[in-house]
């Protein structure tokens, strides 16, 4: 490994995330090293971080490689592995944009969620196809403090219970996950999301993401809270034959979510490269260690 490696770092509606490009998979990133670069005082900083890999050249990922030559490796600020991130995806496109390797237009992205499908427009915005949702059945409760709502479980490749509330500030600091019940509905922790009405078709959102805490912005989140407002508002596009489309505002930005007829959802959002640089890795190896 040379003494120092390349990293950019971007944002979507500023869910924010530091970018290791690694076509050949050969940087070792354990879950200290990207805690440390997601670290906002004594690294990077960041919400998560977006390791940059040819498909074929990831085993996670070699299933995929003839449908996707990249792979997102996506890491939450933690370092635990997450299954996707939707504003990470529209970043990962954007960097390979700039890097040159694809163009404005159609390509596909390998995550852990499975192969999502991506548009850049010549406008810069960047519109993915985030999958299906899945709905489980059963009750879920969410709480902050001493206030509880029913939530609605999505599954968007990740899982989210969405609870619609009067105010947003009734989510709290959001510092620490908010409890939910009952525990065998995410046996391994799951993003909340707090949302309030802003008119018809219009929706606002805070959200804790897990192993990362609050954000300014989930793409996933933001697909769950639509599929989970048009259910409450009855509309199922899937039913109807109608696509239902909710505008979602996150605390950095706006996000545009579209559930086709056949089940598919796509989000459309900006997607912004702010920097790069390098790091150097004997701190990298150094704060690993700690």
């Amino acid at each position: 490994m040379s003494t120092r490696i390349a990293f950019l770092k971007g944002h979507g509606t500023e869910n924010d995330f530091v970018i290791v490009p690694d076509p050949e998979n050969a940087i070792d990133l354990p879950p200290a090293a990207v805690a440390a670069l997601c670290d906002r005082r004594a690294g990077i900083g960041g919400d998560g971080l977006l390791h940059v890999v040819r498909s074929a050249a990831h085993p996670e990922a070699k299933s995929m490689a003839a449908e996707a030559e990249w792979f997102m490796d996506y890491r939450n600020g933690d370092g635990s592995i997450a299954e996707m991130c939707g504003n990470g995806v529209r970043v990962f496109a954007r960097y390979l944009q700039r890097a040159g390797h694809v163009t404005e237009g159609d390509l596909a992205v390998a995550t852990r969620g499975g192969v999502k499908t991506v548009h850049i427009a010549k406008d810069g915005d960047v519109t993915v196809g985030m999958g299906r949702a899945v709905l489980p059945e059963g009750d879920v409760t969410v709480s902050v403090g001493e206030r509880s709502w029913p939530a609605r479980n999505v599954n968007m490749g990740n899982p989210h219970a969405v609870a619609f509330v009067d105010d947003l500030a009734h989510a709290g600091d959001l510092l620490s996950p908010p409890p939910f019940s009952p525990a065998a509905a995410y046996p391994d922790g799951v993003n909340v999301e707090f949302v309030v009405d802003r008119g018809p078709g219009h929706v606002a959102l805070r959200v804790h993401e897990r192993g990362s805490g609050e954000t300014r912005s989930c793409g996933t989140g933001a697909c769950a809270v639509a599929v989970a407002a048009a259910r409450r508002d009855g509309a199922d596009p899937t039913a109807t034959g109608a696509p239902a489309t909710y505008t979602v505002d996150v605390p950095g930005g706006t996000l545009v979510i579209t559930e086709r007829p056949d089940g598919e959802i796509e989000m459309t959002g900006p997607a912004v490269i702010v920097a790069e640089g390098e790091i150097d890795a004997d701190w990298l190896e150094a704060a690993t260690s700690v």
